[in-house]
């Protein structure tokens, strides 16, 4: 069956909504630009003692890393480092104005389609990168990670370039099956899971390289260019780990609230469809990691690997199933 959008209610809106976001877009791109010079050219600094690593001063932690070096890290507050600049500051700036358009954007759009805005995989990327963006500034202010600015706008830009490219249709009312106050409840959730652990993937995967640059400081290689002024990898271990205990029971929530909605569409919780097995997956990766650090004491590139492992099965999930795979939410 093919279903027909009618025009937008409101073209003034749509077209302020189409306006916007090829602004963030560019918005974005002077941020990261900006972020990466930090990243690449900042002097890498003590952080402030903050509250996201509440370990006791001189204390250390020891470990090996895949080579079977042992690693002695510093894990008191004062020791966690990053590249610090009066760019960062101009960057975060920037993003923060990226973030407001993207509000509107959303808001603009819901105003033109007069209902929900996220009711399509445009819409939905546009939401998921205003969550991933609006953790990045929480972590920014909360935290001193501004840093990730440079890892996380990276991913951002790339959905935001799908989404226009090829995702893109023009605002309009919802098909009959997403007709249903749980719209804004279940896909709600997803979206913010989704951006708190598109956050804290990118965290991971730059906690890999730096781990590893760590490892061959330890060892007296020297280590230049980009590589050489990363995060401590303990902070961004702290950073990936507090954003997937954020995100993780907004997923639980979702994958039920899904389930209950199914049980109201189609007559049953649970069918085996790709979208409701994708979730699952995805749901049991991060379940292993959590258990993981909590009783089996994992720390390090092991976690951090289901991290990145759970993130490629979320981003698997959003895209390549309604695409790839046949069942009932191909609509999307």
């Amino acid at each position: 069956m093919t279903y027909t959008l009618s025009a937008p209610a409101n073209d003034a809106m749509a077209s302020a909504s189409d306006t916007l976001i090829i602004g963030m877009i560019v918005v974005y791109a002077a941020a990261l630009f900006l972020f990466a010079i930090e990243a690449a050219y900042g002097r890498r600094t003590k952080l402030k003692a903050g509250r996201l690593m509440p370990v006791a001063a001189g204390s250390a932690e020891s470990g090996a890393d895949d080579d079977g070096i042992e690693v002695r890290v510093r894990t008191n507050e004062g020791e966690a480092r990053a590249s610090q600049s009066v760019l960062g500051h101009i960057a975060l700036g920037v993003t923060a104005v990226g973030f407001l358009m993207s509000v509107a954007q959303i808001v603009t759009r819901g105003i033109a389609a007069e209902r929900w805005p996220w009711g399509n995989m445009f819409e939905f990327v546009v939401a998921l990168c205003l969550v991933a963006v609006a953790g990045l500034l929480f972590a920014s202010l909360r935290f001193q990670a501004r840093f990730l600015g440079a890892f996380v706008l990276v991913p951002v830009l790339l959905l935001l370039g799908i989404g226009v490219r090829w995702l893109y249709v023009e605002p309009g009312p919802l098909i009959p099956a997403l007709h249903s106050y749980w719209v804004p409840i279940h896909v709600t959730a997803l979206i913010v899971a989704g951006g708190a652990f598109m956050v804290s993937g990118a965290a991971g995967i730059t906690y890999l390289v730096s781990h590893r640059t760590e490892a061959k400081r330890s060892r007296g290689e020297e280590v230049t260019g980009i590589a050489g002024r990363l995060p401590s990898p303990e902070l961004l271990d702290r950073i990936s780990h507090r954003f997937i205990l954020f995100a993780f029971p907004l997923w639980t929530f979702g994958i039920i609230a899904g389930a209950v909605w199914a049980d109201e569409a189609w007559g049953r919780f649970w069918g085996w469809d790709p979208k409701e097995v994708w979730s699952f997956i995805s749901w049991l990766i991060y379940a292993a990691y959590l258990h993981a650090r909590a009783t089996g004491g994992w720390r390090g590139p092991k976690a951090t690997w289901i991290n990145v492992l759970g993130f490629a099965t979320v981003m698997f999930n959003f895209f390549a199933v309604n695409y790839v795979f046949s069942g009932l939410h191909s609509y999307a």
